[in-house]
């Protein structure tokens, strides 16, 4: 079976002479399908620049990604646009939503890039907004939810293009602690169904709901294991 995340030796230097960071010096991650990963690391180990990688964000200074099968290494802007519209689905700690525009509408929006029919559009993202208990908020703005519904609207329009991986960055970081855990209930059910994840978490509890946890200390993988879920 192709591994949904296959990195092999990847660095990443910003800088150069005096200047030069290394944010990561080598990492080699294989993540199967229907994995739920997190990653944790302080400030500063590396954690955010591996996601943005992953997240075909921003490319690494040497080693080889592949993303369910495609070689992200050779890909030029077009080409990582268009794996990041169609294999990636991002789940964000602001949530990353359109203000001033429907529910509805923003969960359409993966769609309407990919080029997908109105009324295909339409049916589809109204089916994640049910799938994350929002069928009565198809209409509201933003601003008319609270917290913990925005997030579940950021993971209806993660979920409508039906994504390879799912990848949320800290998608708890701005919620209240019941908003929390209904957010990882929900990350829970879709693990369930065979979803691959990839979180990023600073906090224990969080990442103790995924089956395995890396943690990275100065762009280095320090550990790998398994939870007890």
């Amino acid at each position: 079976m192709t591994p949904v995340i296959s990195l092999q030796q990847i660095t990443k230097v910003y800088g150069a002479g005096e200047t030069e960071v290394q944010a990561l010096r080598g990492i080699d991650l294989t993540v199967n399908r229907g994995d739920y990963l997190a990653i944790m690391g302080a400030s500063g180990s590396g954690k955010s620049t591996l996601m943005n990688i992953i997240g075909a964000l921003d490319n690494a200074t040497s080693g080889h990604y592949e993303l369910d099968g495609i070689n992200i290494d050779s890909l030029d802007e077009s080409g990582l646009s268009i794996v990041r519209n169609r294999k990636i689905g991002f789940i964000f700690q602001s949530f990353n939503l359109i203000p001033r525009t429907s529910a509805l509408a923003n969960v359409e929006l993966p769609l309407l890039y990919r080029g997908v029919g109105r009324r295909e559009r339409m049916t589809r993202a109204t089916a994640a907004l049910g799938a994350v208990g929002l069928a009565d908020r198809t209409h509201h703005e933003p601003n008319e939810l609270s917290g913990g519904q925005q997030q579940r609207v950021a993971v209806a329009r993660a979920l409508v293009a039906e994504p390879s991986l799912l990848l949320a960055d800290e998608p708890t970081g701005n919620l209240d602690s019941k908003s929390t855990s209904d957010v990882l209930d929900l990350l829970d059910q879709m693990h369930e169904q065979g979803r691959t994840i990839v979180m990023i978490t600073h906090e224990d509890s969080v990442a103790a709901r995924a089956d395995r946890i890396i943690t990275l200390i100065d762009g280095l993988i320090s550990s790998d294991r398994r939870t007890m879920r």
